[in-house]
Protein backbone atom coordinates (compact mmCIF):
# COMPACT_ATOMS: atom_id res chain seq x y z
CA UNK A 1 0.00 0.00 0.00
CA UNK A 2 2.89 2.38 0.73
CA UNK A 3 4.13 2.24 -2.86
CA UNK A 4 0.59 2.94 -4.17
CA UNK A 5 0.28 5.99 -1.91
CA UNK A 6 3.66 7.40 -2.97
CA UNK A 7 2.68 7.14 -6.65
CA UNK A 8 -0.83 8.55 -6.50
CA UNK A 9 -2.00 11.09 -9.13
CA UNK A 10 -2.71 14.73 -8.20
CA UNK A 11 -6.19 14.49 -9.78
CA UNK A 12 -9.57 14.68 -8.07
CA UNK A 13 -11.02 11.30 -7.19
CA UNK A 14 -12.48 8.82 -4.75
CA UNK A 15 -10.47 6.39 -2.62
CA UNK A 16 -11.44 3.19 -0.80
CA UNK A 17 -9.67 1.41 2.07
CA UNK A 18 -10.11 -2.37 2.48
CA UNK A 19 -9.16 -4.73 5.31
CA UNK A 20 -7.20 -8.00 5.00
CA UNK A 21 -10.40 -9.90 4.15
CA UNK A 22 -11.27 -7.52 1.31
CA UNK A 23 -14.09 -5.85 3.29
CA UNK A 24 -14.64 -2.21 2.46
CA UNK A 25 -13.74 -0.01 5.43
CA UNK A 26 -14.04 3.57 4.21
CA UNK A 27 -14.86 5.68 1.15
CA UNK A 28 -13.56 9.23 0.83
CA UNK A 29 -13.16 11.88 -1.84
CA UNK A 30 -10.36 14.31 -2.58
CA UNK A 31 -9.62 17.35 -4.71
CA UNK A 32 -6.03 16.07 -4.89
CA UNK A 33 -5.74 12.32 -4.27
CA UNK A 34 -2.00 12.37 -3.59
CA UNK A 35 -2.13 15.13 -0.97
CA UNK A 36 -5.27 13.88 0.73
CA UNK A 37 -4.27 10.24 1.13
CA UNK A 38 -0.67 11.04 2.11
CA UNK A 39 -2.05 13.16 4.96
CA UNK A 40 -3.37 9.97 6.58
CA UNK A 41 0.13 8.53 6.98
CA UNK A 42 3.64 9.11 8.29
CA UNK A 43 6.48 7.73 6.20
CA UNK A 44 9.37 8.21 8.64
CA UNK A 45 10.87 6.62 10.58
CA UNK A 46 8.31 3.90 9.73
CA UNK A 47 5.19 3.80 7.57
CA UNK A 48 2.34 4.26 10.08
CA UNK A 49 -0.99 6.13 10.56
CA UNK A 50 -0.72 9.86 11.23
CA UNK A 51 -1.74 10.30 14.88
CA UNK A 52 -3.26 13.72 14.20
CA UNK A 53 -6.27 11.97 12.58
CA UNK A 54 -9.54 11.48 14.48
CA UNK A 55 -9.91 8.32 16.62
CA UNK A 56 -12.33 6.72 14.15
CA UNK A 57 -9.95 7.30 11.22
CA UNK A 58 -7.00 5.95 13.24
CA UNK A 59 -8.98 2.82 14.05
CA UNK A 60 -9.84 2.39 10.36
CA UNK A 61 -6.23 2.92 9.24
CA UNK A 62 -4.98 0.24 11.64
CA UNK A 63 -7.34 -2.24 9.97
CA UNK A 64 -6.58 -1.11 6.40
CA UNK A 65 -4.52 -3.44 4.21
CA UNK A 66 -5.20 -2.24 0.68
CA UNK A 67 -6.17 0.96 -1.10
CA UNK A 68 -8.02 1.53 -4.36
CA UNK A 69 -8.87 4.81 -6.06
CA UNK A 70 -10.88 6.20 -8.97
CA UNK A 71 -9.89 9.36 -10.84
CA UNK A 72 -12.67 11.79 -11.88
CA UNK A 73 -12.73 15.12 -13.70
CA UNK A 74 -13.67 17.44 -10.84
CA UNK A 75 -14.15 17.63 -7.09
CA UNK A 76 -17.91 17.85 -7.60
CA UNK A 77 -17.85 14.58 -9.55
CA UNK A 78 -15.87 13.05 -6.68
CA UNK A 79 -18.50 14.26 -4.21
CA UNK A 80 -21.33 12.63 -6.17
CA UNK A 81 -19.41 9.38 -6.66
CA UNK A 82 -18.41 9.23 -2.98
CA UNK A 83 -22.03 9.61 -1.85
CA UNK A 84 -23.20 6.98 -4.35
CA UNK A 85 -20.59 4.44 -3.22
CA UNK A 86 -21.40 4.98 0.46
CA UNK A 87 -25.08 4.26 -0.20
CA UNK A 88 -24.35 1.21 -2.35
CA UNK A 89 -21.56 -0.45 -0.39
CA UNK A 90 -22.27 0.50 3.27
CA UNK A 91 -18.61 0.92 4.32
CA UNK A 92 -17.83 0.08 7.93
CA UNK A 93 -16.43 3.50 8.92
CA UNK A 94 -18.70 5.86 6.96
CA UNK A 95 -21.84 7.18 8.57
CA UNK A 96 -24.87 5.50 6.97
CA UNK A 97 -27.99 7.63 6.86
CA UNK A 98 -31.28 6.12 5.80
CA UNK A 99 -31.92 6.73 2.12
CA UNK A 100 -34.32 9.67 1.66
CA UNK A 101 -37.45 9.02 -0.33
CA UNK A 102 -38.57 11.46 -2.99
CA UNK A 103 -41.27 13.58 -1.41
CA UNK A 104 -44.41 14.52 -3.33
CA UNK A 105 -45.43 18.08 -4.17
CA UNK A 106 -48.80 19.55 -5.09
CA UNK A 107 -48.60 21.57 -8.28
CA UNK A 108 -50.90 23.50 -10.62
CA UNK A 109 -50.37 24.57 -14.23
CA UNK A 110 -52.07 27.97 -14.65
CA UNK A 111 -51.30 28.26 -18.35
CA UNK A 112 -54.68 26.63 -19.06
CA UNK A 113 -58.09 28.23 -18.47
CA UNK A 114 -59.42 25.78 -15.90
CA UNK A 115 -56.39 24.23 -14.18
CA UNK A 116 -56.35 21.35 -11.67
CA UNK A 117 -54.12 20.59 -8.70
CA UNK A 118 -52.01 17.44 -9.13
CA UNK A 119 -49.36 15.43 -7.28
CA UNK A 120 -45.81 15.15 -8.62
CA UNK A 121 -42.42 13.92 -7.41
CA UNK A 122 -40.53 15.47 -10.33
CA UNK A 123 -40.17 18.80 -12.09
CA UNK A 124 -43.09 19.39 -14.45
CA UNK A 125 -42.36 21.29 -17.67
CA UNK A 126 -44.24 24.56 -18.10
CA UNK A 127 -43.85 28.32 -17.65
CA UNK A 128 -46.75 28.85 -15.22
CA UNK A 129 -46.24 25.94 -12.83
CA UNK A 130 -46.67 26.59 -9.10
CA UNK A 131 -45.40 24.02 -6.57
CA UNK A 132 -46.49 23.50 -2.97
CA UNK A 133 -44.56 21.26 -0.64
CA UNK A 134 -42.77 19.00 -0.19
CA UNK A 135 -45.19 16.86 1.81
CA UNK A 136 -43.39 13.88 3.39
CA UNK A 137 -46.78 12.60 4.56
CA UNK A 138 -50.34 13.67 3.92
CA UNK A 139 -49.83 15.23 0.48
CA UNK A 140 -52.52 13.08 -1.13
CA UNK A 141 -54.88 13.73 1.81
CA UNK A 142 -54.37 17.48 1.45
CA UNK A 143 -55.04 17.27 -2.30
CA UNK A 144 -58.25 15.31 -1.74
CA UNK A 145 -59.33 17.90 0.85
CA UNK A 146 -58.96 20.68 -1.74
CA UNK A 147 -61.35 18.86 -4.07
CA UNK A 148 -63.73 18.20 -1.17
CA UNK A 149 -63.91 21.88 -0.17
CA UNK A 150 -63.50 23.81 -3.43
CA UNK A 151 -65.62 23.35 -6.61
CA UNK A 152 -62.65 22.63 -8.87
CA UNK A 153 -62.48 20.47 -11.99
CA UNK A 154 -62.61 17.09 -10.26
CA UNK A 155 -61.19 14.78 -12.95
CA UNK A 156 -58.87 15.22 -15.93
CA UNK A 157 -61.51 13.77 -18.20
CA UNK A 158 -64.22 16.26 -17.14
CA UNK A 159 -63.25 19.04 -19.55
CA UNK A 160 -62.83 16.59 -22.44
CA UNK A 161 -66.40 15.34 -22.06
CA UNK A 162 -67.86 18.82 -22.72
CA UNK A 163 -70.94 18.02 -20.67
CA UNK A 164 -71.88 18.64 -17.02
CA UNK A 165 -71.70 15.45 -14.99
CA UNK A 166 -72.54 14.11 -11.54
CA UNK A 167 -69.95 16.36 -9.87
CA UNK A 168 -71.95 19.40 -11.06
CA UNK A 169 -75.19 17.91 -9.75
CA UNK A 170 -73.73 17.31 -6.27
CA UNK A 171 -72.20 20.82 -6.29
CA UNK A 172 -68.56 19.73 -6.31
CA UNK A 173 -67.89 21.32 -9.71
CA UNK A 174 -69.19 24.44 -11.49
CA UNK A 175 -69.23 22.79 -14.93
CA UNK A 176 -66.58 24.82 -16.77
CA UNK A 177 -66.99 22.19 -19.51
CA UNK A 178 -70.30 23.95 -20.35
CA UNK A 179 -68.89 27.40 -19.54
CA UNK A 180 -71.21 27.69 -16.52
CA UNK A 181 -68.38 29.47 -14.65
CA UNK A 182 -66.21 32.25 -16.06
CA UNK A 183 -62.43 31.97 -16.26
CA UNK A 184 -62.11 34.94 -13.86
CA UNK A 185 -64.41 33.38 -11.24
CA UNK A 186 -62.59 30.05 -11.51
CA UNK A 187 -59.25 31.85 -10.97
CA UNK A 188 -60.64 33.30 -7.73
CA UNK A 189 -61.50 29.80 -6.50
CA UNK A 190 -58.02 28.56 -7.46
CA UNK A 191 -56.47 31.46 -5.50
CA UNK A 192 -58.52 30.54 -2.41
CA UNK A 193 -57.42 26.91 -2.76
CA UNK A 194 -53.75 27.95 -3.14
CA UNK A 195 -53.94 30.03 0.03
CA UNK A 196 -55.52 27.15 1.94
CA UNK A 197 -52.56 24.87 1.10
CA UNK A 198 -50.29 27.15 3.14
CA UNK A 199 -52.84 28.47 5.68
CA UNK A 200 -54.71 25.26 6.37
CA UNK A 201 -56.88 26.33 9.30
CA UNK A 202 -59.69 27.53 7.04
CA UNK A 203 -59.54 24.22 5.16
CA UNK A 204 -59.82 22.08 8.30
CA UNK A 205 -62.66 24.26 9.64
CA UNK A 206 -64.75 23.53 6.53
CA UNK A 207 -63.92 19.83 6.80
CA UNK A 208 -64.98 19.82 10.48
CA UNK A 209 -68.38 21.31 9.55
CA UNK A 210 -68.84 18.65 6.86
CA UNK A 211 -67.82 15.95 9.34
CA UNK A 212 -70.40 17.16 11.87
CA UNK A 213 -73.14 17.20 9.22
CA UNK A 214 -72.29 13.64 8.17
CA UNK A 215 -72.35 12.47 11.79
CA UNK A 216 -75.81 14.08 12.30
CA UNK A 217 -76.98 12.20 9.19
CA UNK A 218 -75.56 9.00 10.75
CA UNK A 219 -73.10 8.60 7.87
CA UNK A 220 -70.43 7.55 10.33
CA UNK A 221 -67.95 5.94 7.96
CA UNK A 222 -67.74 9.08 5.80
CA UNK A 223 -67.48 11.23 8.93
CA UNK A 224 -64.64 9.05 10.22
CA UNK A 225 -62.79 9.43 6.90
CA UNK A 226 -63.02 13.22 7.18
CA UNK A 227 -61.88 13.06 10.81
CA UNK A 228 -58.78 11.10 9.75
CA UNK A 229 -58.11 13.60 6.96
CA UNK A 230 -58.33 16.50 9.41
CA UNK A 231 -55.89 14.78 11.77
CA UNK A 232 -53.44 14.11 8.93
CA UNK A 233 -53.57 17.69 7.65
CA UNK A 234 -53.22 19.09 11.18
CA UNK A 235 -50.05 17.10 11.83
CA UNK A 236 -48.34 17.94 8.55
CA UNK A 237 -46.05 20.53 10.13
CA UNK A 238 -44.32 21.31 13.41
CA UNK A 239 -46.25 24.00 15.30
CA UNK A 240 -44.31 27.22 15.83
CA UNK A 241 -44.90 30.70 17.20
CA UNK A 242 -41.98 32.07 15.18
CA UNK A 243 -43.29 34.83 12.94
CA UNK A 244 -41.31 36.01 9.93
CA UNK A 245 -42.10 39.49 8.70
CA UNK A 246 -41.38 38.58 5.07
CA UNK A 247 -42.85 35.73 3.04
CA UNK A 248 -39.61 33.79 2.81
CA UNK A 249 -38.97 30.20 1.64
CA UNK A 250 -36.54 28.12 3.68
CA UNK A 251 -35.51 24.47 4.00
CA UNK A 252 -34.22 23.69 7.49
CA UNK A 253 -32.10 20.63 8.45
CA UNK A 254 -30.99 19.51 11.92
CA UNK A 255 -29.08 16.32 12.76
CA UNK A 256 -28.26 14.89 16.20
CA UNK A 257 -26.60 11.63 17.19
CA UNK A 258 -27.78 10.03 20.43
CA UNK A 259 -26.66 7.17 22.62
CA UNK A 260 -28.72 4.55 20.77
CA UNK A 261 -29.62 6.17 17.45
CA UNK A 262 -29.42 9.43 15.53
CA UNK A 263 -32.17 11.53 13.97
CA UNK A 264 -32.60 13.96 11.07
CA UNK A 265 -35.34 16.60 11.22
CA UNK A 266 -36.35 18.57 8.12
CA UNK A 267 -38.72 21.55 8.12
CA UNK A 268 -40.03 23.30 5.01
CA UNK A 269 -41.08 26.96 5.25
CA UNK A 270 -42.99 28.50 2.38
CA UNK A 271 -44.11 32.14 2.30
CA UNK A 272 -43.15 32.56 5.95
CA UNK A 273 -45.10 29.50 7.20
CA UNK A 274 -43.80 26.04 8.09
CA UNK A 275 -45.98 23.95 5.78
CA UNK A 276 -44.51 20.48 6.41
CA UNK A 277 -41.81 18.60 8.24
CA UNK A 278 -40.31 15.13 8.42
CA UNK A 279 -37.84 13.11 10.41
CA UNK A 280 -36.17 9.74 10.33
CA UNK A 281 -33.79 7.86 12.57
CA UNK A 282 -30.47 6.44 11.48
CA UNK A 283 -28.39 3.74 13.08
CA UNK A 284 -26.24 4.59 16.07
CA UNK A 285 -22.55 4.52 15.31
CA UNK A 286 -19.39 5.28 17.28
CA UNK A 287 -17.96 6.61 14.03
CA UNK A 288 -20.51 9.44 13.70
CA UNK A 289 -19.18 12.45 11.82
CA UNK A 290 -21.31 15.60 11.76
CA UNK A 291 -19.76 16.99 8.57
CA UNK A 292 -20.38 13.75 6.71
CA UNK A 293 -23.92 13.51 8.07
CA UNK A 294 -25.00 16.91 6.72
CA UNK A 295 -23.21 16.33 3.43
CA UNK A 296 -25.03 13.02 2.90
CA UNK A 297 -28.39 14.36 4.04
CA UNK A 298 -28.35 17.27 1.58
CA UNK A 299 -26.98 15.33 -1.39
CA UNK A 300 -29.55 12.55 -0.94
CA UNK A 301 -32.47 14.93 -0.50
CA UNK A 302 -31.83 17.32 -3.39
CA UNK A 303 -31.85 15.06 -6.43
CA UNK A 304 -31.86 16.43 -9.97
CA UNK A 305 -35.66 16.05 -10.17
CA UNK A 306 -36.49 17.85 -6.90
CA UNK A 307 -39.02 20.64 -7.61
CA UNK A 308 -39.33 23.93 -5.73
CA UNK A 309 -35.97 23.91 -3.96
CA UNK A 310 -35.58 26.91 -1.65
CA UNK A 311 -32.80 29.40 -2.37
CA UNK A 312 -31.75 29.32 1.27
CA UNK A 313 -31.02 26.11 3.19
CA UNK A 314 -30.48 26.41 6.94
CA UNK A 315 -28.48 23.83 8.86
CA UNK A 316 -28.40 23.63 12.66
CA UNK A 317 -24.60 23.14 12.61
CA UNK A 318 -21.78 24.47 10.48
CA UNK A 319 -20.15 21.79 8.38
CA UNK A 320 -16.91 21.87 6.42
CA UNK A 321 -18.17 21.43 2.87
CA UNK A 322 -21.27 23.65 2.97
CA UNK A 323 -19.83 26.08 0.38
CA UNK A 324 -19.01 23.26 -2.02
CA UNK A 325 -22.45 21.63 -1.59
CA UNK A 326 -24.13 25.01 -2.16
CA UNK A 327 -22.11 25.54 -5.35
CA UNK A 328 -22.98 22.07 -6.57
CA UNK A 329 -26.72 22.54 -5.90
CA UNK A 330 -26.63 25.97 -7.58
CA UNK A 331 -25.23 24.36 -10.71
CA UNK A 332 -27.67 21.46 -10.51
CA UNK A 333 -30.76 23.69 -10.23
CA UNK A 334 -29.47 26.68 -12.22
CA UNK A 335 -30.06 29.22 -9.45
CA UNK A 336 -28.04 30.73 -6.61
CA UNK A 337 -28.45 28.57 -3.49
CA UNK A 338 -27.02 29.42 -0.06
CA UNK A 339 -26.38 27.08 2.87
CA UNK A 340 -26.35 29.01 6.13
CA UNK A 341 -25.98 28.16 9.82
CA UNK A 342 -27.40 31.30 11.49
CA UNK A 343 -26.19 32.10 15.00
CA UNK A 344 -28.71 34.80 15.91
CA UNK A 345 -32.04 36.24 14.81
CA UNK A 346 -35.24 34.60 13.60
CA UNK A 347 -33.51 32.11 11.33
CA UNK A 348 -31.40 30.90 14.25
CA UNK A 349 -34.65 30.34 16.17
CA UNK A 350 -35.84 28.10 13.33
CA UNK A 351 -32.73 25.91 13.45
CA UNK A 352 -33.07 25.84 17.24
CA UNK A 353 -36.68 24.67 16.83
CA UNK A 354 -35.48 21.87 14.54
CA UNK A 355 -32.81 20.90 17.10
CA UNK A 356 -35.39 20.87 19.90
CA UNK A 357 -37.46 18.46 17.84
CA UNK A 358 -34.35 16.29 17.36
CA UNK A 359 -33.83 16.21 21.12
CA UNK A 360 -37.48 15.39 21.72
CA UNK A 361 -37.37 12.50 19.24
CA UNK A 362 -34.15 11.15 20.74
CA UNK A 363 -35.54 11.45 24.27
CA UNK A 364 -38.27 8.97 23.41
CA UNK A 365 -36.74 5.96 25.10
CA UNK A 366 -36.15 2.98 22.92
CA UNK A 367 -38.03 0.07 24.38
CA UNK A 368 -35.34 -2.43 25.29
CA UNK A 369 -37.76 -5.12 24.24
CA UNK A 370 -38.27 -3.85 20.68
CA UNK A 371 -37.74 -6.86 18.52
CA UNK A 372 -35.26 -5.27 16.09
CA UNK A 373 -32.96 -4.37 19.01
CA UNK A 374 -33.16 -7.94 20.33
CA UNK A 375 -32.40 -9.31 16.86
CA UNK A 376 -29.33 -7.04 16.66
CA UNK A 377 -28.14 -8.28 20.06
CA UNK A 378 -28.76 -11.95 19.19
CA UNK A 379 -26.82 -11.90 15.92
CA UNK A 380 -24.24 -9.31 17.06
CA UNK A 381 -25.23 -6.93 14.25
CA UNK A 382 -23.43 -3.61 13.93
CA UNK A 383 -26.77 -1.86 13.34
CA UNK A 384 -30.36 -2.30 14.45
CA UNK A 385 -32.11 -3.92 11.45
CA UNK A 386 -34.78 -1.30 10.86
CA UNK A 387 -34.90 -2.22 7.16
CA UNK A 388 -34.84 -5.90 6.22
CA UNK A 389 -35.09 -7.71 2.87
CA UNK A 390 -36.15 -11.37 2.82
CA UNK A 391 -35.83 -13.70 -0.18
CA UNK A 392 -37.56 -16.92 -1.23
CA UNK A 393 -38.02 -18.74 -4.52
CA UNK A 394 -40.79 -21.05 -5.75
CA UNK A 395 -41.21 -23.57 -8.57
CA UNK A 396 -42.79 -26.94 -9.40
CA UNK A 397 -40.60 -29.48 -11.18
CA UNK A 398 -38.73 -26.60 -12.81
CA UNK A 399 -41.94 -25.01 -14.13
CA UNK A 400 -42.80 -21.34 -13.44
CA UNK A 401 -39.59 -20.69 -11.53
CA UNK A 402 -39.84 -17.38 -9.69
CA UNK A 403 -38.40 -15.52 -6.71
CA UNK A 404 -39.73 -12.92 -4.34
CA UNK A 405 -38.21 -10.23 -2.12
CA UNK A 406 -40.24 -8.62 0.66
CA UNK A 407 -39.21 -5.54 2.65
CA UNK A 408 -39.73 -4.77 6.34
CA UNK A 409 -39.16 -1.10 7.18
CA UNK A 410 -39.40 0.30 10.73
CA UNK A 411 -42.14 -2.04 11.89
CA UNK A 412 -44.20 -2.24 8.69
CA UNK A 413 -44.21 -4.06 5.36
CA UNK A 414 -42.96 -1.71 2.63
CA UNK A 415 -45.02 -3.27 -0.16
CA UNK A 416 -44.09 -0.60 -2.69
CA UNK A 417 -40.57 -2.03 -2.65
CA UNK A 418 -41.49 -5.72 -2.90
CA UNK A 419 -39.88 -7.27 -5.98
CA UNK A 420 -40.66 -10.33 -8.11
CA UNK A 421 -38.01 -12.15 -10.13
CA UNK A 422 -38.55 -14.49 -13.06
CA UNK A 423 -35.68 -16.94 -12.70
CA UNK A 424 -33.95 -19.13 -15.29
CA UNK A 425 -31.56 -21.33 -13.28
CA UNK A 426 -32.59 -24.98 -13.00
CA UNK A 427 -31.59 -25.66 -9.36
CA UNK A 428 -32.56 -23.82 -6.17
CA UNK A 429 -28.98 -22.76 -5.42
CA UNK A 430 -28.63 -21.26 -8.90
CA UNK A 431 -32.01 -19.56 -8.55
CA UNK A 432 -31.01 -17.92 -5.25
CA UNK A 433 -27.71 -16.84 -6.80
CA UNK A 434 -29.52 -15.28 -9.75
CA UNK A 435 -31.95 -13.42 -7.49
CA UNK A 436 -29.31 -12.08 -5.07
CA UNK A 437 -27.00 -11.06 -7.93
CA UNK A 438 -29.77 -9.05 -9.56
CA UNK A 439 -30.54 -7.36 -6.24
CA UNK A 440 -26.87 -6.46 -5.68
CA UNK A 441 -26.66 -4.99 -9.18
CA UNK A 442 -29.60 -2.76 -8.23
CA UNK A 443 -27.86 -1.32 -5.14
CA UNK A 444 -26.86 1.69 -7.25
CA UNK A 445 -30.56 2.69 -7.53
CA UNK A 446 -31.95 1.13 -4.36
CA UNK A 447 -29.31 0.99 -1.60
CA UNK A 448 -28.92 -2.14 0.56
CA UNK A 449 -30.92 -2.63 3.78
CA UNK A 450 -29.61 -3.35 7.29
CA UNK A 451 -30.16 -7.11 7.05
CA UNK A 452 -30.86 -9.90 4.55
CA UNK A 453 -32.88 -12.98 5.55
CA UNK A 454 -32.77 -15.98 3.20
CA UNK A 455 -35.06 -18.97 3.10
CA UNK A 456 -32.50 -21.78 3.10
CA UNK A 457 -29.58 -23.23 5.00
CA UNK A 458 -25.80 -22.96 5.15
CA UNK A 459 -25.32 -23.16 1.38
CA UNK A 460 -27.51 -20.11 0.72
CA UNK A 461 -25.83 -18.20 3.57
CA UNK A 462 -22.36 -18.92 2.15
CA UNK A 463 -23.58 -17.94 -1.31
CA UNK A 464 -24.86 -14.54 -0.12
CA UNK A 465 -21.70 -13.79 1.87
CA UNK A 466 -19.53 -14.68 -1.15
CA UNK A 467 -21.56 -12.46 -3.51
CA UNK A 468 -21.49 -9.53 -1.10
CA UNK A 469 -17.74 -9.94 -0.54
CA UNK A 470 -17.15 -9.95 -4.31
CA UNK A 471 -18.91 -6.59 -4.53
CA UNK A 472 -17.31 -5.26 -1.32
CA UNK A 473 -20.70 -4.69 0.34
CA UNK A 474 -20.94 -4.75 4.14
CA UNK A 475 -24.32 -6.33 4.83
CA UNK A 476 -25.37 -8.81 7.52
CA UNK A 477 -27.06 -12.04 6.36
CA UNK A 478 -28.91 -14.81 8.18
CA UNK A 479 -30.65 -17.87 6.73
CA UNK A 480 -33.55 -19.88 8.14
CA UNK A 481 -34.25 -23.50 7.26
CA UNK A 482 -36.17 -26.47 8.66
CA UNK A 483 -34.20 -29.03 10.60
CA UNK A 484 -33.75 -32.10 8.43
CA UNK A 485 -35.46 -35.28 9.65
CA UNK A 486 -34.50 -38.46 7.80
CA UNK A 487 -32.50 -36.26 5.39
CA UNK A 488 -35.64 -34.29 4.46
CA UNK A 489 -36.73 -30.80 5.46
CA UNK A 490 -40.44 -30.72 6.32
CA UNK A 491 -42.23 -27.41 6.05
CA UNK A 492 -45.28 -28.54 8.02
CA UNK A 493 -45.56 -26.72 11.33
CA UNK A 494 -44.40 -28.83 14.24
CA UNK A 495 -42.74 -31.42 12.03
CA UNK A 496 -39.29 -29.92 12.48
CA UNK A 497 -37.58 -26.99 14.14
CA UNK A 498 -36.45 -23.87 12.32
CA UNK A 499 -32.67 -23.44 12.50
CA UNK A 500 -30.89 -20.12 12.02
CA UNK A 501 -27.63 -20.01 10.08
CA UNK A 502 -25.29 -17.04 10.64
CA UNK A 503 -21.72 -16.06 9.85
CA UNK A 504 -20.91 -16.89 13.48
CA UNK A 505 -22.44 -20.37 13.39
CA UNK A 506 -25.74 -22.18 13.89
CA UNK A 507 -28.34 -20.78 16.33
CA UNK A 508 -31.32 -22.73 17.63
CA UNK A 509 -34.07 -20.86 19.48
CA UNK A 510 -36.97 -22.26 21.46
CA UNK A 511 -40.26 -22.50 19.52
CA UNK A 512 -41.88 -19.83 21.74
CA UNK A 513 -39.02 -17.30 21.34
CA UNK A 514 -40.36 -14.02 19.95
CA UNK A 515 -37.13 -13.44 18.04
CA UNK A 516 -37.69 -16.68 16.17
CA UNK A 517 -41.32 -15.69 15.52
CA UNK A 518 -40.14 -12.38 14.02
CA UNK A 519 -37.73 -14.13 11.62
CA UNK A 520 -40.37 -16.74 10.74
CA UNK A 521 -42.79 -13.93 9.97
CA UNK A 522 -40.30 -12.43 7.51
CA UNK A 523 -39.70 -15.84 5.89
CA UNK A 524 -43.43 -16.65 5.68
CA UNK A 525 -44.24 -13.30 4.05
CA UNK A 526 -41.51 -13.88 1.45
CA UNK A 527 -42.84 -17.40 0.86
CA UNK A 528 -46.41 -16.14 0.49
CA UNK A 529 -45.32 -13.45 -1.96
CA UNK A 530 -43.16 -15.81 -4.04
CA UNK A 531 -45.73 -18.61 -4.18
CA UNK A 532 -48.52 -16.19 -5.21
CA UNK A 533 -46.38 -15.07 -8.13
CA UNK A 534 -45.55 -18.71 -8.90
CA UNK A 535 -49.24 -19.68 -8.96
CA UNK A 536 -50.14 -16.80 -11.27
CA UNK A 537 -47.26 -17.63 -13.58
CA UNK A 538 -48.07 -21.33 -13.52
CA UNK A 539 -51.64 -20.62 -14.66
CA UNK A 540 -50.20 -18.82 -17.69
CA UNK A 541 -47.72 -21.65 -18.26
CA UNK A 542 -50.53 -24.23 -18.00
CA UNK A 543 -52.29 -22.44 -20.83
CA UNK A 544 -49.08 -22.66 -22.88
CA UNK A 545 -48.77 -26.39 -22.07
CA UNK A 546 -52.39 -26.92 -23.09
CA UNK A 547 -51.81 -25.14 -26.41
CA UNK A 548 -48.69 -27.22 -27.06
CA UNK A 549 -50.64 -30.36 -26.16
CA UNK A 550 -53.17 -29.53 -28.85
CA UNK A 551 -50.28 -29.42 -31.32
CA UNK A 552 -49.34 -32.94 -30.31
CA UNK A 553 -46.43 -32.06 -28.02
CA UNK A 554 -46.57 -34.09 -24.80
CA UNK A 555 -45.90 -32.96 -21.21
CA UNK A 556 -42.59 -34.87 -21.05
CA UNK A 557 -41.33 -32.97 -24.09
CA UNK A 558 -42.54 -29.67 -22.63
CA UNK A 559 -40.71 -30.43 -19.37
CA UNK A 560 -37.56 -31.21 -21.37
CA UNK A 561 -37.84 -27.91 -23.26
CA UNK A 562 -38.39 -25.94 -20.06
CA UNK A 563 -35.47 -27.69 -18.40
CA UNK A 564 -33.23 -26.61 -21.30
CA UNK A 565 -34.55 -23.12 -22.18
CA UNK A 566 -35.93 -22.00 -18.80
CA UNK A 567 -39.09 -20.17 -19.98
CA UNK A 568 -41.78 -20.41 -22.66
CA UNK A 569 -40.60 -17.07 -24.02
CA UNK A 570 -37.11 -18.52 -24.51
CA UNK A 571 -38.62 -21.52 -26.30
CA UNK A 572 -40.57 -19.19 -28.57
CA UNK A 573 -37.43 -17.20 -29.40
CA UNK A 574 -35.23 -20.28 -29.94
CA UNK A 575 -33.96 -21.09 -33.41
CA UNK A 576 -35.07 -24.16 -35.38
CA UNK A 577 -31.60 -25.69 -34.95
CA UNK A 578 -31.72 -25.30 -31.15
CA UNK A 579 -35.20 -26.85 -30.95
CA UNK A 580 -34.15 -29.76 -33.14
CA UNK A 581 -31.12 -30.39 -30.92
CA UNK A 582 -33.27 -30.58 -27.78
CA UNK A 583 -36.17 -32.53 -29.37
CA UNK A 584 -36.41 -33.70 -32.99
CA UNK A 585 -37.22 -32.36 -36.47
CA UNK A 586 -40.97 -32.98 -36.17
CA UNK A 587 -41.41 -31.14 -32.87
CA UNK A 588 -39.06 -28.34 -33.95
CA UNK A 589 -41.21 -27.87 -37.06
CA UNK A 590 -44.43 -27.83 -34.98
CA UNK A 591 -42.99 -25.23 -32.62
CA UNK A 592 -41.74 -22.93 -35.37
CA UNK A 593 -45.15 -23.10 -37.07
Amino acid sequence: MQSIIQNLPVSAGVYQYFDKHGKLLYVGKAKNLKNRIKSYWRFTPNFSPNRSQSPRILKMLREAETLEYLVVESEEDALVLENSLIKQLKPKYNILLRDDKTYPYIYIDESIDYPRFEITRKIVKGKEISYYGPFPTGGRTLLNALYEVFPLVQKKSCLREGKACLFYQIKKCLAPCEKKVSIERYKEIVLQAKNSIVKRKSLTQVLEKKMTQLAIQERYEEAAQLRDSIDTISTLSISSNIDLANRINLDIFAILNGDERGVIVRMFMREGKIISSSYNYFRHTHIYDENEAYKQALLEFYTIDTPNISKQILTAHNFDESTQIASMLSTRFNKNIEILSPQRGTKAKLTLLALENCKELLSKQLDNNIIEQRIADLFELSAIPYRVETFDNSHMMGIATVGGMVVWDEGNWDKSNYRRYELHAHDEYGQMKEMLTRRIENFVKNPPPDLWILDGGQANLNLAITLLDQHHVNLHVIAIAKEKLDAKAYRAKGAAKDLLYTANGLIELKPNDKRLHWIQRQRDEAHRYAITYHQNKKRKDDIQISLLGKKGIGKATVAKLIQYFGTFEAIQNASYAELETVTNKKIAQLLKE
